[in-house]
């Protein structure tokens, strides 16, 4: 067993966004995400076969749900998107990180 910590390993410098599996499995996969004023991309919509379950652990987003009201998530927000929930990242932090921790299942 390896212990790791969810903050290791952060580049200063985020031309991209960074998205890190920390667990995948057939049935469950687990990513830590890592934004610096990202978006999604412009061409359209996230649509994803799985559900997927985030939480901002640092930082702040806002994601735009089609057909309902943006939300913004701060430290410790969570939210549930049930499979095909089109979605987007509408706006990150600029001048720090946002920390996001996400599992498909």
């Amino acid at each position: 067993m390896i212990l790791h910590n969810i903050f290791d390993a952060i580049p200063t410098i985020l031309d991209e966004e960074i998205i890190d599996d920390i667990i995948k499995t057939d049935a469950l996969k687990i990513e830590r995400i890592i934004s610096k004023g990202h978006v999604s991309p412009a061409s359209g919509w996230y649509d994803q076969p799985d559900n997927e379950w985030v939480i901002v652990i640092k930082g702040k987003a806002r994601i735009l749900i089609k057909g309902e009201k943006e939300v913004t998530l701060i430290s410790g927000s969570y939210l549930h998107l049930p499979a095909h929930t089109k979605h987007k990242v509408t706006w990150t932090t600029p001048n720090s990180e946002t920390v996001w921790l996400a599992i498909h299942y």
